[in-house]
């Protein structure tokens, strides 16, 4: 597989021309229909790639290829496949509001919802007309939260999922109209949420999801991922191994040498220490709040693309090949 294949796939930009279905086609009087199939449980699951995660209490939770979801109760040590998941398409993102209840989006728009950290997930909303996949996803608590995908797709929901309402966008600056591929959400302490964007964009709302500014960063490619810090500065990568700080006093946003071109695919931050991830095995660890980064590769060269901080101060790293390990 090319670079360039490889890195559409990892950031989630072959959902737009549907390169994981995992639905069938049923016959019908007037058009097709689309019907959803469940996961297939494997023992090779831990190695499907993965695209997303989060804790559900002290429950690690991974969302990937072919609907494959993966468990861990140890801080990373095991991974097991979840129990059941009704859809086979690609999921890129997982949220939890608690160590319950959590919600996952991918391709064809689908949510799926669980109310027991993961175990068994069930479809919220399929959009079976276009795939038009959603690449984020974001729970403030258990009934209100926001998901962001292609072509500037933004749902919000106010009562836990049972339903979904598109949000009107504005044009970015110097746009006709909202077209840009929303590609992360992250949020900070006051609960503010940002998305991610192409041609450097990073969206803030203050009223989860509802309406949205943008913050022009300068630069003019794809950032996929993003973080805030405890003290408020954010954190955005992407293309090419671009990092950005934006200093929440000045509101400038500085751009810092990572010294790789590796794209940054995933931010993770645990207090003042940050894990920045990317492509071609692209670790950089900051100490102190994202101001300065040592940078390493790993030595398989795996592409990473998702890092969940744990309680002993290290990072499990997950990746296009699945589960790979951890970080200190």
């Amino acid at each position: 597989m090319s670079k360039e294949s490889d890195m559409k796939c990892i950031f989630r930009a072959a959902a737009a021309v549907g390169l994981a279905v995992g639905v069938v086609v049923v016959q019908a009087t007037e058009a097709p229909a689309l019907r959803p199939t469940s996961a297939i449980r494997t023992p090779i699951a831990t190695q499907a790639m993965m695209l997303g995660a989060a804790w559900s209490g002290k429950r690690a939770v991974s969302v990937g290829a072919n609907g494959v979801v993966l468990l861990s109760d140890d801080q990373g040590s095991t991974f097991r496949q979840a129990h059941e998941v009704p859809v086979s398409s690609t999921l890129t993102s997982v949220s939890f509001s608690d160590a319950a209840h959590g919600w996952a989006v991918g391709h064809w728009g689908v949510v799926l919802s669980t109310a027991d950290g993961g175990e068994n997930w069930k479809i919220q909303r399929l959009s079976t007309d276009e795939d038009r996949p959603l690449f984020a996803v974001h729970f403030f608590d258990s009934t209100h939260g926001v998901a962001v995908g292609l072509w500037s797709l933004v749902l919000t929901t106010d009562d836990g999922g049972k339903t979904w309402a598109p949000q009107n966008m504005a044009p970015p600056p110097g746009g006709k109209k909202a077209d840009l591929n929303l590609l992360g959400l992250f949020a900070d302490k006051q609960g503010t949420i940002y998305a991610t964007a192409e041609r450097g964009q990073v969206l803030r709302s203050t009223d989860q999801g509802h309406t949205w500014t943008y913050l022009d960063t300068g630069y003019k490619g794809s950032l996929w991922a993003g973080a805030a810090l405890p003290d408020g500065t954010l954190l955005v990568g992407g293309q090419r191994g671009t990092l950005m700080r934006r200093n929440e006093t000045t509101q400038q946003w500085q751009l810092i040498d990572l010294q790789s071109k590796s794209s940054v695919t995933a931010i993770s931050v645990n207090g003042n220490d940050v894990l920045v991830i990317g492509l071609d095995g692209l670790q950089a660890h900051s100490r102190d709040g994202g101001r300065t980064f040592s940078v390493a590769v790993r030595p398989s060269g795996d592409s990473l693309t998702a890092a969940l901080a744990t309680d002993e101060r290290r990072w499990i790293l997950l990746s296009k090949r699945g589960v790979v390990g951890d970080v200190k």
